[in-house]
């Protein structure tokens, strides 16, 4: 600034009311001091001048790197973030880099909260980072724990897909588990609730699996061998996840089944790709962007209001029908 203001012929603290945006210069003053920053190549250093205050106003987000509908949740978290003012710092979890790494990474830059996408972590761990930060969890949701939770309600997303797959017909219907995965409880409770509530209790079948592609794979040719030892295939599957859904989808339709003719299958998340593929995937659709608006409001909201206790946000799914179901073969019952 002292260089700047040397230049441009005016004080140094003339020049820092210029950058701060305070009223007290001249609009010709103002145009002066700011071209010759630029001609000198000076850019304020907003991070040092929020540390000295005390704040980074940055907020941390925690995310698992093949997870397509993280993407989606980053896409919305940027615009409401910039929107109240805050900054945001991605961290990745990966194959060799768990949450923990990803989180500890946030927190030594700084990071006022941290927003964990998908988090696997336990109730114990969601405490203890809460005592050292504002912590919000997007998608999963572990009781008693002092944080804020976002997630949609997925006893309702499954139970619209199954009532519709049973309007259409069918009745030998799977279900890809996703594993220790957010939400995957809870929708393997829904699937089993609604396959009793349709008196289908004896064609209850839940595949271990996970959030992955390579779980869909594995079921498509678990499937495909009992195929060939005779045994029907089911008339459709309800996947863990897209992702499980895509992994599906790949393995039958190389392996010549007819989707949906042969085998209807419904994915959930709705994840930016699920539209894009050859033939559209019939998903539960959960509202990025929405649910990336609450997680940053109930961040901000908890940083500048001392004492603020965490919330929780359940938002509505909604059934998205596209190309890969339909009725099962021979027909609506």
């Amino acid at each position: 600034m002292a260089d700047v203001a040397a230049k441009a012929g005016v004080s140094r603290a003339l020049v820092s009311i210029i950058f701060r945006g305070r009223p007290g210069a001249s609009q010709e003053t103002r145009e002066r001091v700011l071209r010759v920053a630029d001609e000198i190549g000076y850019h304020p250093d907003s991070a040092a001048r929020l540390l000295a205050r005390g704040r980074s106003r940055t907020l941390g987000v925690m995310f698992t790197v093949h997870q397509t509908f993280h993407s989606d949740l980053i896409a919305g978290i940027y615009p409401e973030a910039e929107r109240l003012g805050y900054d945001v710092l991605l961290s990745a979890a990966t194959h060799g880099r768990g949450e923990a790494k990803a989180v500890e990474a946030l927190l030594s830059h700084r990071c006022e909260a941290v927003i964990l996408l998908g988090s696997g972590a336990e109730a114990a761990y969601f405490d203890e980072l809460a005592r050292r930060a504002v912590t919000v969890s997007v998608s999963r949701r572990t009781p008693q724990a002092h944080v804020d939770f976002v997630h949609s309600a997925e006893g309702k997303g499954v139970r619209q897909a199954m009532d519709y797959l049973v309007e259409l017909g069918h009745r030998r219907i799977v279900h890809i588990d996703g594993g220790r995965g957010p939400g995957s409880a809870e929708r393997r409770r829904a699937y089993r609730a609604a396959m009793r509530r349709h008196g289908l209790e004896a064609e209850v079948r839940v595949i271990p699996g996970e959030h992955t592609e390579e779980s869909g794979i594995d079921t498509g040719r678990l499937l495909l061998a009992e195929r060939d030892r005779g045994l029907p295939l089911p008339t459709a599957v309800l996947a863990g996840n897209d992702r499980c859904a895509w992994g599906l989808l790949m393995t039958l339709t190389r392996a010549g089944v007819d989707v949906p003719g042969d085998l209807s299958v419904v994915g959930y998340d709705d994840s930016h790709l699920s539209h894009l593929m050859p033939i559209g995937l019939t998903t539960v659709r959960q509202d990025a962007v929405l649910m990336a608006e609450h997680a940053v409001r109930f961040a901000v909201e908890r940083l500048e209001h001392e004492g603020a206790e965490p919330r929780e946000a359940v938002l509505d799914p909604k059934l998205v029908v596209r190309g890969t179901s339909g009725p099962p073969p021979g027909g609506s019952a």
